[in-house]
C-alpha cells in the first residue's frame, strides 16, 4: 500500500516538474486576466475603426455589413431552399418551418462533393456546378416545379451591397456562416444575438445598432455586422503578443502576414503550432532526448484531432504516448506530460484570445442598450468548440470574468450553418410580407399635393360659406366674428387682469403694459387645477370654481380693491355680439359643464362675482386664445395678422376686411375671425381622407360627429389614432408578438408628448423601447421601428392638413389686397408645433407648395392665452377712449 502511494506521489511530482518546464518555455503565451483586457480594448477601438466610414479603409477587422436586420421571432413559417458552400463538399437543404401554435423545424439535406478542378476553375464554373447540384437536390424531393425561397451560406468574406440578387427565386439571402449560425440559434431563443464559429476558421458576428454603422444609408433598427475579426492584428497590433512560434507558423501558411489573429486561436493552425514547439524543444534537448524524427520535421504532421486527443481528461496520456510514438519519437513519461502540457497552453491561449474579442463584443453590446446588466445568447460552431474536451468550459469561464456585467448563455448550432441560410431567407420573406401589411394601413395617411391642394380649395370654400350671411348657420367653419378690430400700436399701457381658460389648468394673470420708447410687458401669474369633476359638472360650479381662483390670485397680488380692467380668454367656440359677449356654441377638449352651452360666458362670470360679492372687475372683453396669439405677435411684428394654435386643440383667426363679414354691420375696416376650423369636414366634405381610424376616435370621444378637422391634427387626438392603429397591427401579428396588452387598450395612453419624444431624430430606438415600456408595452426593435413609423405618419398628416387649410387663409389674405405677392407673418402657438421635432416644418412646406404666392413668416406666441388677452383689453380701451372723444 506504501509503495503505491509512493509511485502516486513520484508520478505528481514528476507531473508538476514538468508543467513547471513548459510553462517557463512558453511563458509568453499565458495570457494573463490584465493581457486579455487590454486585448479587449485593442478589438473595441479596432471594431470602431471598422465601423467608421473614414477608418473603414484602415481598419483590420472590416466590420462588414451583413444586410441582415432582423431576428426569427417566431412567427416565420413556410418551405426554403438552402445551399451551404464553404469548404470541400457543399450541402443543399430544404427546410421546412411550422408555426401552429408551437415553432418547429424539419431539415432535409444532401451533401455533394466539390472537385479541385471546380474549386481551383473560374467562378462561373463553381456556380454552374453549384447550380446543378441544387437541381438534382430539388429533383430527388420533387421540388423542381415550386418556386421556393433560396438561402445562400457563402462562407467567405464578402462586402455586401443588399440582401436580394437578381435571380428566379422569391427571395435570395447570401450569409456568411457565422451570421448562419447566429439565425440558427436566434430561432431557438430569440436573445441571441451573436453568432461565434471556432473552427478551422474562427469569426464572430453581432446585432449592431444602425446608427453607429456609417457604411450604411439609414440610422433606425440594427444590423447584423459580421467582424471578419481573424485580421485582427495584421497591422501589427497583437505583435508584442505574437511569439516565435506564430512569426515561423505565419511565414509558413499560404497567406504569410495575413488572418493573425485567426492563427493564433483557429483549429487549422493549432496542430502546426504546437509541432513547431516541441521541434524547438526537442532540439534544445527538453523532449525525446533531443531526438528528432523525420515525421516531427514534416509540416502539418500534427493536426487539431491530434491536439483534442492528448488533451482527454482520462485516455489523454496514453493517447499522446500513442500519437508520439507513431511519428517515431520514442517518448517517456515526463515527455507525454510535458506534450500535453504544451498542447494545453496552445488551446488554452487560443480561448482566451477569443474570449477577450468576445467580451469586447459583449460589452459594445450591453453599452449599446445602455444597461447595468446584459442577458444575451451568444450561437456557437466550429469543429474546436465542439470537439475539444476542455475548449467550451475553458472559454466561458475566461468570458464571465472579462464581463463580469454580462450574464451571457452559450447555445450550440444543431443544425449548422445551413439552416442559418434558410432562417435569414424566412426572415426576410416574413418582413416583406409585413411591409406590404404596414404599407396598405398606413397608404391613406399618405396624402399627395393633388390632395391637399382639394383640401386647401374646400377649406377656401367652406370660409366663405361661413362669412355669408345666407349660409353661416350651415358652415362647419363658423368664422365667428371677434369685434376685434385693432392690433397693438405701441401706445397701450396700464395694469390688465387676464383670466386664461382652455384645458385642465386655469390661470389669472396680472399684466403690466408700459408705452413710449421703454415700452415692456410684465406678468405675474398663478395657475389653478380645474377637477374632472368641475368640467363635468354644472355651469355654476365651474364659474364659482374660476372665481374662487381669482379671489385666491386678487389677495395673493395684494389688489383685492382694485376694479381693474379683464380680459377673459376662453378658448372654446363662442358666438360674439360684442367685445365683451361671448355665447358658448359648444363645448371641447374634455368640458362637459351643463347649462352653459347658449348662454353668455361674460354674463356667467359677472353673475358668479356677484354670488361671491367680494370684488368687482371691469370685464372689457371675451378672447379667443387664437386671437390672443395674434395679438401678441402683432406687438412685435405689425405684420401678424393671422393666428394659429396647433396644440391640445387646433384653431385659426385672421383679420379679415369688414366688407366681406356679412354677419356683421359696416364695411370699413378690419376685424379679427375666428375660423373654429376644428369643425371642417363636420359635413362629410372630408371624408375621402378619414380613415377607419379617424371614425374610431371619433366615434369614443365626447362629441362624436363633431371637430372633425381638429381630430385629425390636433394634439388632444394625434395619440389616440396612433393607439387605433397599433392595435391593429397587433391584431394582424405586426407588432408586440401579436398580444394586445392591458395598457394598450386603455383609451388615452398614448399622450401627444410621447409622439414628439418617438419621433425626436435625437432619441435612439433603445430609448423609444423604454418609452414603449413605461406605457406597459413590451416591445423589440423591430416593434420600435414600426411604432416609430405610425407616430411619423399620423403627425406629418397632420401637419400637412393644418398647412392646408392656413394655405386657404394666406391664399385668402392676398387676394383680400389685390396683390400679386403677399408677405404676412402669422402667430403660432401650442404645444404640437413647438415641441414636435418636425411638425413645423412639414407645416411650413405644406404653406409654401400650396402658396406659393406668398411669403410666410411663422412666428413663435409667448403667452398668447395670458398676454394676449391683456393687450387686446388694452386695444379695447385704447379705441373706445378713441371713440369717446
Amino acid at each position: 500500500m506504501f509503495a503505491v502511494h509512493l509511485l502516486a506521489f513520484h508520478f505528481t511530482k514528476l507531473k508538476e516538474d514538468q508543467i513547471k518546464k513548459v510553462d517557463r518555455y512558453l511563458y509568453h503565451m499565458r495570457l494573463s486576466d490584465d493581457v486579455l483586457l487590454d486585448v479587449m480594448a485593442r478589438f473595441r477601438a479596432e471594431m470602431a475603426k471598422g465601423l467608421g466610414r473614414d477608418t473603414n479603409s484602415t481598419a483590420t477587422v472590416k466590420m462588414l455589413p451583413s444586410f441582415v436586420r432582423s431576428l426569427p421571432d417566431g412567427s416565420e413559417k413556410g418551405d426554403f431552399l438552402a445551399v451551404d458552400l464553404g469548404g470541400s463538399q457543399f450541402r443543399a437543404l430544404e427546410v421546412k418551418v411550422f408555426n401552429d401554435g408551437k415553432q418547429s423545424s424539419q431539415l432535409e439535406s444532401k451533401f455533394y462533393p466539390t472537385p479541385k478542378e471546380v474549386i481551383q476553375g473560374s467562378g462561373t464554373e463553381l456556380f454552374n456546378y453549384v447550380a446543378d447540384c441544387l437541381l438534382d437536390f430539388m429533383e430527388s424531393k420533387n421540388l423542381q416545379h415550386k418556386k421556393l425561397p433560396l438561402g445562400f451560406t457563402f462562407s467567405f468574406p464578402c462586402k455586401q451591397t443588399k440582401l436580394e440578387e437578381d435571380i428566379d427565386v422569391d427571395v435570395l439571402a447570401m450569409v456568411n456562416d457565422t451570421v448562419g449560425t447566429m439565425m440558427t440559434c436566434g430561432y431557438d431563443d430569440p436573445r441571441c444575438e451573436v453568432g461565434l464559429i471556432i473552427g478551422t476558421g474562427t469569426n464572430a458576428c453581432y446585432m449592431e445598432e444602425m446608427r453607429h454603422i456609417d457604411l450604411v444609408e439609414g440610422d433606425e433598427g440594427r444590423m447584423c455586422i459580421n467582424t471578419e475579426w481573424g485580421a485582427f492584428g495584421d497591422d501589427g497590433a497583437l505583435d508584442d503578443l505574437r511569439t516565435e512560434f506564430d512569426r515561423e507558423l505565419d511565414l509558413g501558411s499560404l497567406n504569410p502576414g495575413k488572418q493573425l489573429f485567426e492563427k493564433m486561436i483557429s483549429s487549422l493552425y493549432l496542430g502546426e503550432l504546437v509541432r513547431l514547439i516541441l521541434l524547438k524543444m526537442t532540439k534544445e534537448g527538453l523532449l525525446f532526448n533531443g531526438k528528432v524524427s523525420t515525421a516531427l520535421l514534416t509540416k502539418d504532421k500534427i493536426e487539431m484531432k491530434h491536439v483534442c486527443a492528448m488533451e482527454k481528461y482520462k485516455e489523454g496520456l496514453s493517447n499522446t504516448k500513442e500519437i508520439l510514438t507513431e511519428l517515431n519519437l520514442f517518448p517517456s513519461e515526463e515527455d507525454c506530460i510535458a506534450v500535453q502540457h504544451v498542447c494545453t497552453i496552445v488551446s488554452f491561449r487560443s480561448a482566451n484570445l477569443c474570449a477577450a474579442a468576445l467580451a469586447a463584443i459583449l460589452t459594445r453590446l450591453r453599452e449599446n442598450k445602455k444597461v447595468l446588466r446584459l442577458r444575451t445568447t451568444v450561437g456557437i460552431d466550429g469543429g474546436l468548440y465542439k470537439t475539444h474536451p476542455q475548449y467550451p468550459k475553458r472559454l466561458h469561464k475566461v468570458v464571465r470574468r472579462l464581463v463580469p456585467n454580462c450574464d451571457v448563455r452559450f447555445l450550440l448550432s444543431q443544425s449548422g450553418s445551413a439552416k442559418g441560410a434558410a432562417m435569414v431567407t424566412a426572415v426576410a420573406y416574413r418582413l416583406a410580407a409585413q411591409r406590404k401589411q404596414i404599407d396598405a394601413v398606413l397608404a391613406p395617411f399618405l396624402l399627395s399635393l393633388d390632395t391637399l391642394r382639394e383640401v386647401k380649395n374646400k377649406m377656401r370654400a367652406e370660409l366663405e360659406y361661413g362669412l355669408k350671411r345666407e349660409t353661416q348657420a350651415s358652415a362647419t367653419v363658423k368664422m365667428l366674428p371677434t369685434y376685434v378690430c385693432g392690433t397693438p400700436d405701441g401706445t397701450e399701457s396700464g395694469k390688465f387682469l387676464a383670466l386664461d381658460l382652455g384645458g385642465t389648468n386655469f390661470r389669472v394673470l396680472l399684466v403690466k403694459i408700459r408705452s413710449g420708447r421703454r415700452r415692456s410687458v410684465q406678468m405675474y401669474n398663478k395657475i389653478f387645477a380645474i377637477p374632472l369633476e368641475i368640467m363635468q359638472g354644472t355651469g355654476e360650479e365651474l364659474f364659482d370654481h374660476i372665481v374662487q381662483c381669482i379671489a385666491d390670485f386678487l389677495e395673493y397680488m395684494g389688489i383685492k380693491g382694485a376694479r381693474l380692467p379683464l380680459g377673459f380668454t376662453f378658448s372654446f367656440p363662442c358666438r360674439q355680439a360684442s367685445i365683451d359677449k361671448g355665447t358658448l356654441v359648444g363645448w371641447t377638449k374634455g368640458f362637459k359643464a351643463t347649462d352653459c352651452e347658449g348662454e353668455d360666458v361674460v354674463d356667467m362670470l359677472r353673475e358668479a362675482i356677484r354670488r361671491r360679492n367680494e370684488f368687482d372687475l371691469d370685464i372689457v372683453a371675451v378672447v379667443n386664445d387664437t386671437v390672443g396669439t395674434m395679438m401678441t405677435c402683432g406687438y412685435e411684428d405689425p405684420n401678424c395678422e393671422i393666428g394659429l394654435i396647433a396644440g391640445t386643440g387646433s384653431n385659426v383667426c385672421y383679420m379679415e376686411d369688414m366688407k366681406n363679414i356679412e354677419i356683421v354691420e359696416g364695411n370699413e375696416g378690419k376685424m379679427c375671425i375666428n375660423t373654429e376650423w376644428g369643425g371642417f369636414g363636420d359635413n362629410g366634405c372630408i371624408d375621402n381622407i378619414r380613415t377607419k381610424y379617424d371614425k374610431q376616435v371619433d366615434e369614443g370621444s365626447l362629441n362624436a360627429g363633431k371637430q372633425r378637422y381638429e381630430k385629425m391634427t390636433s394634439g388632444m387626438y394625434l395619440g389616440e389614432i396612433v393607439r387605433q392603429i397599433l392595435i391593429d397591427l397587433t391584431k394582424q401579428g405586426l407588432l408586440f408578438r401579436g398580444q394586445i396588452s392591458e395598457s394598450l387598450r386603455k383609451r388615452g395612453i398614448f399622450e401627444t408628448k410621447f409622439l414628439s419624444q418617438i419621433e425626436s431624430d435625437r432619441l435612439a430606438l433603445l430609448q423609444v423601447r423604454r418609452i414603449l415600456q413605461q406605457l406597459g408595452l413590451d416591445s423589440t426593435c423591430e416593434d420600435s421601428i414600426i411604432v416609430k413609423e405610425v407616430c411619423g405618419a399620423v403627425s406629418r398628416r397632420a401637419a400637412q392638413l393644418c398647412g392646408a387649410g392656413l394655405a386657404a387663409i394666406v391664399e385668402k389674405k392676398r387676394e383680400n389686397r389685390g396683390v400679386e405677392h403677399l408677405q404676412i407673418t402669422v402667430g403660432v402657438d401650442g404645444t404640437l408645433y413647438k415641441l414636435h421635432p418636425h411638425f413645423s416644418r412639414v407645416l411650413q412646406e405644406t404653406v409654401r407648395e400650396l402658396a406659393p404666392q406668398c411669403d410666410v413668416t411663422f412666428m413663435l406666441s409667448e403667452d398668447g392665452s395670458g398676454k394676449g388677452a391683456a393687450l387686446i383689453t388694452a386695444v379695447a380701451k385704447r379705441l373706445h377712449n378713441i371713440g369717446r372723444k
